[in-house]
C-alpha cells in the first residue's frame, strides 16, 4: 500500500491512459457493427458467411497483431495507434455478431406495423429496430468493454502505456506489489466501465427494465 501512495500520480496516469485506449475501440466497434449487423439480419443468405469471417479476426492473437499492425498502417512500432487499431478490430469482431441477433430480435410484427405506417427502410431502422435491440446490443457491448479493457494491457509488451506498464517492471524487477496493483486497477476499470455502460442503458432505455415481482416463501 505505501508502494500506491508514493506512486498515486504514476499509476492514475497509467489508469487514465488505459481507460483512454479502450474507450475509443469500444465506441468504434460499435459504431462500425452496427450498419454491418443490420445489413446480415436484412440478408439471411450473406449472415452466415459474412460474420462467421469477421468474427474468426478474433482468433488472431493479440501480441503478433500489434507488431505486424505497423508495417500495414505506416506507423512507429511504439505508437498507440497500432492498439487501438487492433483493439477495434476485436471489438468489431465479437459486436457484430450480437449486433445481427439484436436486429434479428425485433418482432416482425412490429416491422410491419411500422412499416404499414409509412416508415421508409432507413427510418424503421433508426426510430424502430435500433430502440427495440438497444438491450441485446447492450449485452454484447458490455461483453466488448470488459474484452478491450483486458487486451489493452497487452500493449505494454510492445512499448504503450498502460496498466500493463505495472505487469511488465513488476516481472522485470521481481515486485509482486506492482503486478497485484496493476491487476486490481484493471478489474476496477472493467467495473467502472461495464457500470457506465449499465446505467447508460437504464436511462436511455427504461422500456428495457422489467420489473421483477417479489415473491415471499411459500
Amino acid at each position: 500500500m505505501s508502494w500506491l501512495l508514493d506512486n498515486r500520480d504514476y499509476v492514475w496516469d497509467l489508469t487514465v491512459r488505459h481507460m483512454w485506449l479502450s474507450a475509443i475501440p469500444i465506441v468504434v466497434g460499435f459504431l462500425v457493427s452496427l450498419p454491418i449487423g443490420w445489413y446480415a439480419n436484412r440478408h439471411h443468405r450473406l449472415r452466415g458467411g459474412l460474420l462467421g469471417g469477421i468474427s474468426i479476426l478474433y482468433t488472431i492473437p493479440s501480441l503478433p497483431l500489434f507488431v505486424i499492425l505497423p508495417g500495414i498502417l505506416g506507423t512507429g512500432i511504439l505508437s498507440a495507434t497500432n492498439v487501438l487499431v487492433g483493439l477495434s478490430i476485436y471489438a468489431v469482431a465479437i459486436m457484430v455478431r450480437s449486433a445481427s441477433d439484436a436486429f434479428g430480435s425485433v418482432s416482425p410484427q412490429v416491422l410491419d406495423a411500422a412499416r404499414a405506417s409509412g416508415y421508409s427502410s432507413r427510418g424503421r431502422a433508426w426510430a424502430v429496430e435500433l430502440p427495440l435491440a438497444g438491450p441485446v446490443l447492450l449485452a454484447g457491448l458490455r461483453v466488448v468493454a470488459v474484452s478491450t479493457v483486458s487486451l489493452v494491457s497487452v500493449g505494454a509488451l510492445i512499448g504503450v502505456s498502460s496498466l500493463g506498464s505495472l505487469f511488465t517492471d513488476g516481472y522485470q524487477r521481481d515486485f509482486r506489489t506492482e503486478i497485484v496493483i496493476g491487476i486490481v486497477a484493471t478489474v476496477v476499470v472493467a467495473l467502472v466501465f461495464d457500470g457506465l455502460l449499465v446505467l447508460a442503458g437504464k436511462l436511455l432505455m427504461p422500456w428495457s427494465s422489467i420489473s421483477r415481482p417479489t415473491g415471499g416463501a411459500a
